[in-house]
């Protein structure tokens, strides 16, 4: 690298701008990558913690069954139908429904989770919900000052505070847990929103035809804006490094042109063409490296007290992903602009051009 940290230290000022650019574009996706992860834990926490391996959407015996809360139902039938399935260890019914949440002169849309005592997150305080009860999470509770005992009013039924949970939501709406009489009475549907299975068994014929089993991570997509909402923040982080490598490509294209008589004269000397692309790919390496590593810990400083008011993930994943994602496709805009190194003529450095 003798030859590339020579150049760093002689044009310091462009390589400086170069870097700054590689540290906005860097703490901006990693930004972005935290935000994209903690949306995504706000719209699927309640689901994706199930104790369950497998989600069950159903529908009518008329109709195929697809991968919806939103439009899913299970009857009688399909759940005797799961649970007495060869394989299948267990098949718990699950309400899911959105309504208003009022309590202490305030009001908030929360989703309602009915469901058997198997499927709740443990409980922090106080006890299992029963009918006519429920089961808040720590930021609902906050929020609205309850405390085990107190009452809430989901919808038009008052009801009873029995217990605190660990903060769950769906939907980006924080949940609150209840039986699945509460359930029904508060969302006004008779029959659970889907199954939540354990095994890999199941039924057949024409339960089979009017269900549809995925796995839990399958079932995400099912939850109302999901999936919307995380393919377009991951096409804006894509286009980010994409960008970012047309960026770094353009700035060492415009810098191999500049260095063309010096290469020439490196060449002329007896250096190799591989020796100056490895050089020069070293340079561009150090200048991503440096750029990446100082914006991910910006992206990540600035995202953590942003999570107290955003939803914001912050982990070594989201830092590190970016970061590196970052610097290969920086790497890779720099070897196309640096291929031209190897059809600089060294007879230019000898004045063969004159």
């Amino acid at each position: 690298m003798f030859v590339a940290l020579r150049d760093i230290r002689f044009a310091r000022g462009r390589f400086a701008l170069m870097g700054t650019v590689v540290v906005l574009i860097t703490m901006l996706v990693v930004f972005l990558n935290g935000l994209t992860g903690g949306l995504a834990r706000e719209a699927t926490s309640a689901v994706a913690g199930l104790p369950a391996g497998r989600v069950v959407f159903g529908a009518p015996a008329w109709a195929a069954a697809e991968v919806s809360f939103g439009n899913s139902t299970v009857d009688e039938r399909q759940l005797a139908a799961w649970r007495a399935a060869p394989g299948v260890t267990s098949a718990e019914p699950l309400g899911v429904a959105m309504t208003r949440l009022t309590a202490g002169g305030t009001a908030s849309s929360v989703s309602v989770f009915g469901s058997t005592e198997r499927l709740r997150p443990e409980l922090l305080r106080g006890t299992a919900p029963r009918d006519g009860q429920v089961a808040v999470g720590e930021r609902v509770a906050r929020e609205h000052g309850l405390r085990v005992g107190g009452t809430v009013t989901l919808g038009s039924r008052e009801l009873v505070v029995a217990g605190i949970t660990p903060d769950r939501s769906h939907g980006h709406a924080p949940t609150v847990w209840a039986t699945l009489g509460t359930w029904s009475l508060v969302g006004h549907q008779p029959q659970p929103t889907v199954l939540a299975v354990t095994g890999d068994g199941g039924p057949s014929g024409a339960v089979a035809a009017s269900t549809r089993a995925v796995e839990l991570d399958d079932a995400l997509p099912g939850i109302p804006g999901y999936a919307a909402e995380q393919g377009t923040l991951r096409l804006v982080e894509g286009f980010l490094l994409v960008v970012s490598a047309l960026v770094v490509g353009a700035f060492f294209t415009v810098w191999t042109v500049q260095r063309r008589p010096e290469v020439a004269v490196l060449k002329a000397v007896g250096a190799s063409g591989g020796y100056l692309v490895r050089d020069a790919l070293a340079q561009a390496l150090a200048v991503l490296g440096a750029g990446a590593l100082l914006g991910g810990a910006l992206g990540a400083l600035g995202g953590w007290p942003a999570s107290a008011a955003v939803p914001f993930e912050l982990s070594t994943a989201t830092v590190a992903v970016p970061v590196a994602a970052m610097v290969l496709l920086g790497l890779a805009g720099a070897a196309l602009a640096v291929r031209r190194i190897t059809s600089v003529d060294p007879l230019t450095a000898l004045g063969a051009h004159r």
